[in-house]
Formats: C-alpha cells, sequence, structure tokens
C-alpha cells in the first residue's frame, strides 16, 4: 500500500498505525495529487491508534465516519473515484477537557464552560454512534504506579485465552475468518444472536430511557454478543446487554 516497502509476499503481523493530531487530512484518509492511501487503509485488519482524538481537526474525525461505517474509502477526483480498504480497529484517547482536570479528584478544572462546550462538540453524535466502546478512565494513584504486578503475566494469559475463544466461537458461527460480530450488518443480527426474553425486555426499555438510535440499539447487541462469547454463553442474558449498555453511557449522555 502506497510507498510502504514490502519485501515478503506475506505479511505477518497486523499493522498498528498512530499518526500525530498535526497530521493532514491527506495522509490520515488518503488522496493527492498522486492518489495514495491514507493511514487508514495502512492500517487496514489491525489498529489505527489516535492518541489526543479531539485535537485533530474536526474536518478529519468527521471523514472517519465513512470507513467506519462501510470499512473502505471512497475518494473521488476529477478522474474518477478512488477505493481502499479501511477495516481498522479505531482506538482514541481523549481529555474530557482542554485542561484535562474536568470530573480530577485531586486537582480542579481550569476551563470555562464554554472552553468545555467546544471542545466536546468536536466529537459529533453520528461520529460517537460508530464507536462501540467508551469507557471514562480515572486517574492512577501514585502509590499505585509504584507496586509491581506480579500477577499481571498471567492475568494476560488468561485474558488472551479468552479472547482466543470467543475468536473461535465467531469463526465457526460466520464459517469466515474475516467475520466478526462487529461486522455482521444490521439486518443479520437477529439471525446471528439469540437474546433471552429478559434481556430482550431489558434492551428494549433502557434503549427508550436513553433515548439510543438505531445504529446503538444494534451496536449493543453486537457488543453483549461478544461479551457472551467471552463467556462461553450461548444465549445473550440481562447481565451481557447490561454490560454492554455501560459502555455506550458516553454517547447516550
Amino acid at each position: 500500500l502506497g510507498d510502504r516497502n514490502i519485501t515478503n509476499s506475506t505479511i505477518t503481523e497486523r499493522p498498528f498505525r498512530s499518526p500525530h493530531h498535526t497530521a493532514s487530512r491527506t495522509s490520515i484518509i488518503g488522496g493527492g495529487s498522486r492518489i495514495q492511501p491514507g493511514e487508514i487503509s495502512l492500517a487496514h485488519r489491525g489498529v489505527l491508534f489516535l492518541d489526543e482524538f479531539l485535537e485533530y481537526p474536526r474536518s478529519i474525525l468527521e471523514s472517519l465516519r465513512q470507513p467506519l461505517e462501510d470499512r473502505e474509502i471512497t475518494i473521488s477526483r476529477a478522474k474518477g473515484k478512488f477505493k481502499f480498504p479501511a477495516d481498522f480497529i479505531l482506538i482514541a484517547t481523549m481529555n474530557p477537557c482542554p485542561c484535562g482536570f474536568l470530573g480530577d479528584t485531586e486537582k480542579q478544572c481550569t476551563c470555562s464552560q464554554s472552553q468545555i462546550l467546544n471542545y466536546q462538540k468536536k466529537l459529533s453524535g453520528p461520529l460517537l454512534d460508530r464507536i462501540d466502546l467508551t469507557v471514562s478512565v480515572s486517574r492512577v494513584p501514585h502509590e499505585q504506579l509504584a507496586i509491581k504486578n506480579l500477577s499481571l503475566k498471567s492475568q494476560h494469559t488468561n485474558i488472551q485465552s479468552s479472547i482466543n475463544k470467543a475468536h473461535n466461537l465467531q469463526h465457526l458461527r460466520y464459517n469466515c475468518s474475516t467475520s466478526y460480530n462487529s461486522s455482521i450488518n444490521s439486518t443479520d443480527v437477529d439471525k446471528y444472536t439469540s437474546l433471552s426474553n429478559k434481556a430482550q425486555s431489558f434492551l428494549i426499555s433502557a434503549s427508550k430511557k436513553l433515548d439510543l438510535s438505531a445504529r446503538s440499539y444494534f451496536k449493543t447487541i453486537k457488543v453483549a454478543r461478544t461479551i457472551a462469547d467471552l463467556e462461553g454463553s450461548h444465549t445473550i442474558e440481562v447481565s451481557h446487554i447490561a454490560e454492554s449498555l455501560q459502555y455506550r453511557q458516553i454517547a447516550a449522555n
């Protein structure tokens, strides 16, 4: 892809791309006078990591909406339309406000209300709707940073084992090595997911209360399907829906 030098016939590692927030729209999305794929295509089948998410220009953030939905990017030029693959996992980090201390228990936020609103407005509802998981992370105490967790390696091993089992379940479910719960269409959700009656009722009630969009509704089910896979459960239960909804609270708010 692009000017990347590939010496072997087979790529053995998934890509990890982390462009700086000062990078141009063309370098991230693709295009230019001599059409080239951008970072989102270089991250195909891998990870696109965007640190300080809201420091990127809003035009770049909004341009992510199509590839996050279609898993490809279409670039229109006078000569025609060019399509590049863009099936990446987006991992984005951001501060809650410009100074970074909104809601912090130890340091007071110095931003005005208008600064906070203008900052958070850069993350539009339609873009946030396309992100499967949103998690608020609190400050880690300095005392905890100094502690060496000897059990961390075993925890990673257990997590990796659970992920491998869930991966195999999805491989069998979709009979395709590239299909995961996140990639199924909303029209196929009923075909591949099985909710208990209580889970279905709970989801409908919560969706009304949180005023979830149709996209968020189906994403909640797909994330719950993955949570159930990690637990080895064939049926999606209330606990799976409840946990999935927790990952959409920022979007709902």
